[in-house]
């Protein structure tokens, strides 16, 4: 009987860490469902003149063992598409390739700043980039063009869907809500001022048509290995020579 009472306490000391998993994992699905929801609000963003930080002011390290990921390409842009790659390399949300894009800006908004964008698809992937960011480096750019660049990647392998994860609201709500208001009021927000960053979401409108993406929002430095990686390859590309 004291065997049979043994047993019954670990089966159920089983299932309660087992129902604790599932549980914590969907307080977590949920949690990020809600911030993904967030993406439909309607109120419009700072504008990059506006903003006095960045999410990442300080430097990019000079050297280090974790900058090392030998699949990283630090980009020279391409002259042409890369070549194809197995559709089962990549990572899937049901039909969705995932893939996770990050930007960043050192002394953002100052003097000599900095940035660079990443893209990462997976371990040891072929497509993961580090790209320095042409042009006007901001923290916002960065973060816009590094979706560009997924999406980009994407087209040249023929992937029409996409579940994008990034950790910048302001590019999900930009290009999911305000841009349409934007282009009504001829690229004006609505308090009439020009929207700084007119090129940059035009271009990621242009490469988003026709695709079938699932913008994902995801927080930016809380363990979430994809996340981090895009970060690392970011920091990675605003170390390059601006192109």
């Amino acid at each position: 009987m004291a065997e049979e009472e043994l047993l019954a306490s670990y089966s159920a000391e089983a299932n309660n860490r087992l129902s604790g998993f599932f549980i914590s994992r969907w307080v977590h699905c949920s949690w990020l469902l809600s911030r993904l929801c967030l993406s439909g609000q309607k109120d419009e963003p700072v504008q990059e003149s506006e903003a006095k930080g960045s999410k990442r002011l300080r430097e990019p390290p000079a050297h280090g063992d974790e900058d090392s990921e030998p699949c990283a390409k630090l980009a020279k842009p391409r002259a042409g598409p890369a070549p194809p790659v197995g559709k089962d390399t990549f990572s899937y949300m049901g039909e969705h390739a995932i893939v996770y894009t990050d930007g960043c800006c050192s002394r953002n908004g100052r003097h000599r700043a900095r940035a660079g964008i990443g893209v990462y698809w997976g371990p040891g992937h072929p497509l993961n980039i580090s790209v320095r960011l042409p042009g006007r480096q901001t923290n916002q750019r960065a973060e816009i063009h590094a979706a560009c660049k997924a999406i980009e990647q994407a087209r040249a392998q023929r992937i029409s869907k996409l579940a994008l994860y990034t950790d910048s609201m302001f590019t999900i709500n930009g290009i999911t809500n305000w841009v349409e208001g934007w282009k009504k009021n001829g690229w004006r927000t609505s308090t009439g001022k020009e929207v700084i960053n007119k090129e940059d979401f035009a271009e990621l409108e242009r490469l988003a048509q026709g695709m079938d993406i699932q913008w994902m929002h995801i927080p930016g430095h809380s363990g979430f290995v994809g996340n981090e990686e895009a970060d690392r390859l970011a920091r990675l590309g605003a170390r390059q020579p601006e192109a």
